[in-house]
């Protein structure tokens, strides 16, 4: 077979680091649907996908590799790497391993995520580090002094495929397309180094496989999926005559527009706070977690300020979830939570924050003592904090309870904590529910009344 030249090695070395890269993302963006992306999650598939990688340099440096058979071995490699790539990342199939794992009762997103890592980010890996080492075997026949131009157009076309990845495919193209992308770029590495027909027939399998299973019209038809990018994925299902807004694996928002009800919490709050202001003057609203605009939606008289990160959450919610547009006076800005109270001076009377999605998956900025003073700090005299919180009503768990006291260290006096769901207190592991933590930034010195001194009479009197 004829020996490939220095150009196409070196693209094949590129090639190999985008790959890698890019695919690596590509998981953690769709295993951030079901198991979240905190360091835990992030650090496991990273440990995994490294360590096999580190085994493939390993092997592919053994001298049973014939030198002959070198560019046959690495075109099937690259095949089977592009079927990887349609089994680790394709949503549709990850949404099936996970039902698979939740009916075997495997729910620890930490177990769920090195479970996965382990059967679907071991092979690919492992082939990544083989293919360069024996890329590079290839590429030395040239000359010995190329072991520094080698790693360098991997780490290259690592930086390619990170940044292409992140800051263009997901955002402006889809995940789902990202992941086709995957496919073709390591199918044109197969056949850049065989086209022989087995391989071709593999090659145009493996992509009809990704292009179907990955395009917006089967994951729509078969997810309700609207929107799939770098930060979420979006799905609006219809249930007899509730529309349920998902985001990200989980229901985000609920609107029945016959009864004009939403998620319980949402109509709480509407009932007892929103549509109870007084009509004396215009109330600043601010809602970290827009989730489907449903807070105040018929108030058409105060200033509403919704914060997140997804810039498509507004038209997604007009077009197919709310079915009609948002009154004037709601204002919609795209920004991380934490950072947009960071640059804002304005003091608001009513904050709800909606951030969290369940016990499994929480934004771990957001639940620090740190991020809550921040919070604190922007609610105005007399007003009142809200947070939806997904925990154990009667604290079963360690998380509620360390939660629980993280709250009360920051918001000492003047607080409570509602819960929405009906719960059982006398039974054990009975399951997480929305409770709403209330602030109220009224004054408060701090007086207990003791044995001592009780002066209970004149305090009922001011």
């Amino acid at each position: 077979m004829q020996k490939l030249s220095r150009y196409a090695l070196v693209f094949l070395i590129f090639l190999n680091g985008y790959v890698s890269l890019s695919l690596e993302l590509s998981v953690l963006r769709q295993l951030s649907f079901y198991v979240g992306s905190s360091a835990v999650i992030t650090s496991i598939i990273m440990a995994i996908f490294l360590g096999f990688m580190s085994l493939g340099y390993f092997v592919g440096e053994s001298q049973r590799v014939n030198e002959s058979k070198i560019r046959k071995i690495l075109s099937v490699s690259f095949v089977f790497i592009a079927f990887l790539s349609v089994f680790a990342a394709s949503f549709p199939l990850i949404t099936q391993y996970f039902f698979w794992l939740y009916d075997g009762g495997v729910t620890s997103g930490a177990l769920q995520t090195f479970i996965y890592s382990s059967i679907f980010l071991s092979a690919g890996p492992f082939l990544f580090g083989f293919n360069t080492t024996l890329l590079s075997r290839q590429l030395h026949s040239y000359g010995k002094n190329c072991t520094g131009n080698i790693m360098a157009w991997d780490t290259i076309g690592s930086v390619f495929g990170s940044i292409i990845t992140t800051l263009l495919l997901m955002p402006f193209v889809g995940v789902n397309y990202t992941v086709i992308l995957i496919t073709v770029l390591s199918v044109v590495g197969a056949l850049v180094l065989r086209r022989s027909f087995l391989i071709c027939l593999a090659c145009a399998i493996v992509l009809a496989l990704s292009v179907f299973i990955n395009s917006d019209t089967y994951q729509r038809r078969t997810f309700g999926i609207l929107v799939n990018n770098a930060n979420s994925t979006i799905s609006v299902v219809n249930e007899e005559d509730t529309k349920i807004l998902y985001m990200n694996g989980l229901p985000m928002s609920v609107y029945q527009r016959s009864t004009d009800t939403a998620a319980e919490y949402i109509n709480y709050l509407n009932q007892n706070f929103i549509y109870k202001m007084p009509t004396n003057k215009t109330y600043k609203i601010l809602v970290l977690g827009a989730g489907g605009f449903t807070l105040g939606l018929h108030d058409t008289r105060n200033e509403y300020t919704f914060i997140d990160i997804e810039h498509t959450l507004k038209d997604i919610s007009e077009k197919y979830f709310l079915d009609q547009k948002l009154t004037p006076n709601k204002k919609f800005i795209v920004a991380d939570a934490s950072q947009y109270l960071k640059n804002t001076d304005t003091q608001y009377d009513f904050i709800l924050l909606d951030v969290y999605s369940n016990s499994f998956q929480v934004p771990e900025g957001f639940i620090t003592a740190e991020f809550m003073a921040r919070l604190r700090s922007r609610v105005a005299p007399d007003g009142i904090i809200a947070m939806n919180m997904i925990v154990s009503p009667e604290f079963d768990d360690r998380y509620s309870r360390v939660f629980d006291n993280t709250f009360r260290t920051v918001f000492p006096h003047n607080s409570s904590r509602q819960i929405i769901d009906e719960f059982n207190p006398w039974v054990t592991n009975d399951g997480a529910s929305n409770v709403i933590y209330l602030y109220f930034n009224i004054e408060n010195d701090g007086r207990i009344y003791t044995i001592n001194k009780t002066p209970v009479i004149y305090d009922r009197l001011m």
